[in-house]
């Protein structure tokens, strides 16, 4: 399935948000405007139905709802988002799911369901708060979309949320493992468990992945070659590969001693085979040689084709942009206002338009836009 729509209020930096999605949607705009706040809308639902999550641990993971409420909000305590999914982005919306939440004004200030409204095409099959959340408010600390025993008539929402996946790679947790201990982040969204993430594939499967992903290595780094998995002494799972140099055989190593770019491409990759749900990135053009980062749209496009996945990802990279297969349709413009940020489809807008038909690319054409304005900077420095 596909998130074709999505409206926000008061969530972080939005504070009114109503817009469509395609298949691959590429977030553009200055730091701060709340690129990884957008991304962090569906991994917020997506916590909310995996499980051992739900609402209320979703909302604490975030410093709660005063820390996720709109600062532009005042005095609207209410966070709200609604998303709409379909077999394809331009098929007929088959599922909307709809969530409000406030803080408990009293007593232990928990969060609450404002209100919990799913839709099945047009038909409106959980309408909340119903009867029994009226008799008891407490029920209103709990979605219907993490509750099992409550999520029957739709669990095709909850498992296809439960599956969305973030990946924002920190290299420097798979090389010094031991200098980062302590319990990790819900979601390992840094990539902490990556190593052990590998090893739970099936064998062949596992096999499969490494070789594709060997292969397409071999344009970035040609001396690499049998990237493999294997495990130590103790049974930790490792990343190795020969690299070929002077020496007739080359020499072994393994992932704390690739490069950070190697292990953040050995890392997309296997994101982009892993799955078909919702892959989320963020900048993924990082410590990449900027040969390779034009590649990754195309790269991109032909596997999320053959798993019909979605990609949202945000991004600062002319060259990532430079790819003639991006749509106006598919670039989000974040534009920070002093009432929050404002969303816009690069489609939308008429400069845009006109720069693309005079035969700009759609980097020349929106990067001057998301860029920040430094005029006085340097004097204030």
């Amino acid at each position: 399935m596909f998130i074709t729509q999505l409206v926000l209020k008061n969530w972080r930096n939005f504070r009114s948000v109503d817009v469509a999605l395609r298949d691959r949607a590429f977030l553009v705009g200055p730091n701060a405007c709340g690129k990884s706040n957008f991304l962090d809308v569906f991994r917020f639902l997506r916590d909310i139905a995996k499980r051992g999550g739900g609402f209320q641990s979703a909302v604490h993971d975030r410093g709660g709802v005063s820390k996720i409420r709109c600062l532009a909000a005042r005095q609207e305590p209410d966070v709200e988002i609604e998303i709409s999914l379909a077999e394809t982005p331009d098929a007929e919306v088959v599922w909307k799911y709809a969530i409000g939440f406030h803080q408990q004004t009293s007593g232990k200030r928990l969060p609450l369901l404002r209100y919990e409204k799913i839709w099945q095409r047009s038909k409106l099959i959980v309408d909340r708060p119903n009867e029994d959340d009226k008799k008891d408010l407490l029920r209103l600390t709990q979605t219907h979309l993490e509750q099992i025993s409550a999520n029957e008539s739709f669990r095709d929402v909850a498992d296809f949320l439960d599956k969305v996946l973030y990946l924002h790679l920190v290299p420097q947790l798979l090389k010094n493992p031991d200098a980062f201990s302590g319990p990790g982040i819900p979601g390992d969204p840094f990539g902490k468990n990556f190593l052990e993430r590998v090893a739970r594939a099936p064998e062949k499967t596992r096999k499969s992945r490494l070789k594709k992903i060997e292969t397409v290595l071999r344009k970035a780094a040609p001396q690499l070659r049998q990237l493999c998995d294997v495990k130590d002494e103790s049974g930790f799972p490792h990343l190795e590969a020969i690299y070929e140099h002077w020496r007739p055989k080359g020499a072994k190593q393994r992932e704390d001693q690739f490069s950070d770019g190697t292990l953040r491409l050995i890392a997309l990759f296997w994101s982009l085979l892993e799955g078909d749900s919702l892959l989320l990135l963020e900048e993924p053009e990082l410590s990449l040689n900027a040969a390779i980062v034009r590649l990754l749209p195309a790269i991109f496009y032909r596997l999320q084709k053959k798993k019909n996945r979605q990609i949202m990802l945000s991004t600062h990279s002319v060259d990532l942009l430079s790819d003639e297969g991006i749509e106006a349709e598919q670039v989000l413009l974040l534009i920070p206002e002093s009432e929050g940020t404002r969303i816009q489809v690069a489609s939308e807008r008429q400069d845009v338009k006109g720069l693309l038909e005079s035969g700009f690319t759609i980097a020349e054409a929106v990067m001057p836009i998301a860029k920040p304005n430094f005029q006085g900077m340097l004097f204030e420095i």
